[in-house]
C-alpha cells in the first residue's frame, strides 16, 4: 500500500492551520483570551465600531456564539454594546478604553509571532502562498 496521497495539499494545510491556531491559542491564553475572544477584539481594534452581525461575518462564527463571546468580553469591560438609534434590532460593539489598552499590549507580540511563524518564507514565497490560497478560496466560493 505505497499509494501516493492525493490529498497531501489538504493534509498539510490542515496540519499547518492546526499548528498556527495552537501557537496563537497559547499566546492568547497568557492574556486569558480564547481564540474567538481575541478575534472579536482584533476586528474592533482594526476596524472600529461594528455590529454583532458584521463581527460574526468577519470571524466566521454564528450570531448565537457571538452573543456569548461578547457577553464574556463585556463582563471583563473590554468592549461595550450600544443600540443603534435608527434600528433597535441593531447593536453596535466598540472597544472600551480598557480593551484598547489590552489590544495595544497584545498586538505587537501577536505581530512578532505571526512574523516568526512565516519567517521561513521569503517575500516571493509569501506572495505565492497568498495567491495559491486565494485561488482555492475563489473556487470554493464559486
Amino acid at each position: 500500500m505505497n499509494e501516493k496521497c492525493r490529498n497531501l495539499p489538504y493534509l498539510v494545510l490542515m496540519q499547518t492551520s492546526k499548528a498556527v491556531q495552537e501557537r496563537i491559542r497559547l499566546e492568547m491564553g497568557v492574556n486569558h483570551l480564547s481564540m474567538t475572544e481575541f478575534s472579536v477584539l482584533e476586528v474592533l481594534y482594526h476596524i472600529g465600531k461594528q455590529t454583532i452581525h458584521q463581527i460574526g461575518n468577519s470571524i466566521l462564527i454564528s450570531s448565537g456564539s457571538m452573543t456569548y463571546v461578547i457577553d464574556k468580553l463585556e463582563k471583563r469591560n473590554l468592549l461595550h454594546r450600544s443600540a443603534c438609534s435608527d434600528d433597535r434590532r441593531v447593536i453596535y460593539v466598540t472597544l472600551t478604553d480598557e480593551g484598547k489598552v489590552l489590544m495595544e499590549k497584545i498586538m505587537p507580540k501577536h505581530h512578532e509571532l505571526v512574523d516568526d511563524m512565516l519567517g521561513s518564507l521569503n517575500d516571493e514565497e509569501a506572495m505565492t502562498l497568498v495567491e495559491l490560497l486565494k485561488k482555492v478560496e475563489k473556487r470554493l466560493k464559486s
